[in-house]
Formats: C-alpha cells, structure tokens, sequence
C-alpha cells in the first residue's frame, strides 16, 4: 500500500477508531502524562472531525498514571492492585483528554468496557448504542477497559484487542494501533538485523502470526500478537487497520503524511461485512410476516417500521435475528430485530408515534433499521 493510498485510507475514512498506548502518553520514568504530545493528539482529531469524520479513542494509561500517585513499586502489579491503579488513573486520564479536547470545542465522554461487554448479546447492543449515540451527537468516545471491576475471566488483557472489538462494534472504516513500533516485520528488528517491514497484509495466515514474536514495550501490556488479533477482529468487520509509530507530536497527520505503517486491507467494507454476517452467522429466533407496503418499502431500500407488520412468530429478544416473510410465506430477508417478541406484537401494525403510549418507553422508530436487514434475491421477485 503506497503512501498515497495510506494518506487516502485515513482522510477518506467516515468513522476512525485510534488505539493509543501507554508508552506514547505516559513517561516511562516518571509516570507523569506526556501533556505536550496528548495536545498534539487533540490538534489531530480536530483536524479530522474539521473534515466531517467521526473518531473514537481508545485509549491505555489509566494504570501507568495511577500506579505513581498510590506510590506502587516498580514491577508486575497483582490484579487488585491494577484495578486500583486504573481508578485512581483514569479519572486523571479522561480529565486530561478533555482538557486538551475542549480548546477544540470537543467534547470527550468515558465509556468503560470488559471482554464480557462484547460478547454478551444483550451488552454488546447496549455497549453499540451507546457509542453510536455518542458519535451522533459529535462527542468522541473515550474507551479503557473497566479494570476496576473485570475479572481474569472478562478482561481483555491490552486495549489492541479491545481497539479491533471497539471497530468492529461500531462499524468504523479505519482503526490505527499508535504504539512505539512502527509496524510488522518478518522477525523482531531489535533482536534480528535482516528483518524486513511488511507495508500491507490482506490476512492473517500462520505465517504472519509467526512473525510477531517478541516482547511489548515496558509499559504496555501488549505486543505484536495482540496487535495480530486486533487486526484479525478489524478485518472480519471490513474495516482497514493500521500499525503505526505514535511517538511524533502529530502522529495521525504523519500517517497521512505517508508516514510508514503496516496497513491490513479487509476484502469487503464494514457495511457489507456487517450484512454478511446478519445473513450467514446469525440463527433466526423468529419470523415477522409483513404486508404487501412494508414489500414495497423494503424493495425501495428502506426499514421495516411497526405499522407494516401483520404477524409475530416465535420468542426472540431484542436484537435477535428474525425472518422476515410475506403472508404467503416467501423469505424476503433477515435482519435485527429491535425489539423482542412481547413488545413486537405490542407495536405491530401501529405508527411509530405510537411505540412509547403502546410501550411504556421510546423505543426505535424501525422495527428492522435497514443497516440490519439483508433482503433475499429470490422473494423480492
């Protein structure tokens, strides 16, 4: 990927996940806050929501700060005494990014998150909402793992692997991992002087795995590998992701600079990753039957709203997968429910002015969002 592309990638991108590490903000002897380069961060993502782009940090630190003003040895913490350091950091570290964010006119809202997050159905719709509601009101969302409360058993351990989950999560086009490495390379180059940089890689084979042996840097509690699997999430979602050195004051405008970065190329983009993933992963809970003018709005590319519902089938929740039908029983697609079963036969056939009187609470106006439905070929006809 030449750098021309590279610049292309990341200022033609509409949504922006940006991963940064600890031992970019954090300084390694002290383990005070390295001010200066978080502005220069700040300069950055205001340069990109200037362009109309929506961004979402995720962001380490919060133990490498807190660590220093509960006066903890130098060494590996038990997990008790991460998690205290994480609160006493964090608070420090979201206080921090708005400070530097504000000058900007940007506002900065802290959203924690755990692997459990993520994989539970039921978190990972709030999780989503919450983080789209966010962008659509132009804040940036501010993202550390919850270490205060997660166990071994929940954690994802580094924020790479928490970055590849976040894109995928809310559908970005670009996520860029900012550590002191600069990308991927055939072997360690710290411990192998032959070793030769790859620029772009379209999967992550055994052999690409093989190559990021080696350890993370003093701070982080991620290497090479985490970096792998976080590419590997990114991909699967059809978003890009990149590997690049953070450590320039501006290191997201060195990136579009042409700056060197190794760039994982996803084979499809997050929209019809998405649909892929509604069409052939997910197992249908139940059937929506519809009539014949919410038929003609689907074919038209828009939702599925309340009111062209006949007919509830089956027992799913909110955010299941559901078929959706004509009354003479043609598939015609699939796609999220918004709703679960009880509330869906609630709301059928009625307006969407009506959900909240019907309900009790306002809901969505869709009972499918057209960015979760995939309509069949065959039963459009």
């Amino acid at each position: 990927m030449n750098a021309a592309a590279q610049t292309s990638a990341l200022t033609t991108a509409r949504r922006i996940v940006v991963k940064i590490g600890s031992s970019l903000l954090v300084d390694a002897e002290r383990g005070s806050l390295r001010r200066a380069w978080l502005e220069g961060l700040a300069a950055d993502v205001a340069r990109l929501k200037g362009r109309g782009q929506e961004v979402v940090l995720v962001s380490s630190g919060a133990i490498a700060l807190g660590r220093r003003h509960l006066k903890f040895t130098d060494g590996e913490l038990r997990l008790e005494e991460k998690q205290a350091a994480a609160a006493a950091g964090m608070i420090r570290l979201a206080h921090a990014y708005q400070e530097t964010m504000e000058p900007h006119g940007i506002t900065v809202a802290q959203v924690l998150l755990t692997l459990d997050d993520s994989e539970n159905r039921r978190r990972y719709l709030n999780a989503r909402s919450t983080l789209l509601t966010l962008i659509g009101a132009g804040a940036v969302p501010l993202i550390n793992e919850n270490d205060t409360v997660a166990t071994d058993e929940i954690r994802f351990g580094d924020n790479d692997r928490l970055a590849g989950r976040v894109a995928a999560m809310v559908s970005a086009d670009v996520c860029v991992l900012l550590s002191d490495v600069d990308g991927l390379y055939t072997a360690d180059p710290r411990a192998d002087a032959a070793a030769k940089f790859i620029d772009e890689v379209d999967d992550v084979t055994p052999e690409i795995e093989a190559m990021a042996e080696g350890a993370g840097s003093k701070l982080g509690s991620g290497g090479m590998v985490t970096k792998l699997i976080a590419a590997r999430a990114a991909i699967a979602a059809g978003c890009r992701m990149a590997i690049a050195d953070g450590r320039e004051t501006h290191p997201l405008k060195r990136i579009e600079d042409g700056g060197r970065a190794t760039w994982f190329v996803p084979r499809s983009n997050p929209k019809a990753a998405r649909k892929l993933w509604i069409a052939g992963t997910l197992k249908p809970e139940g059937v929506l039957i519809v009539d014949d003018g919410a038929l003609k709005a689907l074919k038209t590319g828009k939702s599925l709203l309340p009111a062209g519902i006949v007919r509830i089938e089956g027992g799913f929740r909110r955010g299941d997968a559901v078929l959706v039908k004509t009354a003479d029983g043609r598939e015609i697609g699939r796609g999220l429910s918004a709703y679960s079963a009880d509330d869906a036969r609630l709301i059928k056939g009625h307006k969407t002015s009506e959900i909240e009187t019907l309900l009790g609470y306002r809901g969505r106006d869709e009972m499918i969002h057209r960015d979760d439905l995939v309509l069949s070929d065959g039963g459009l006809g």
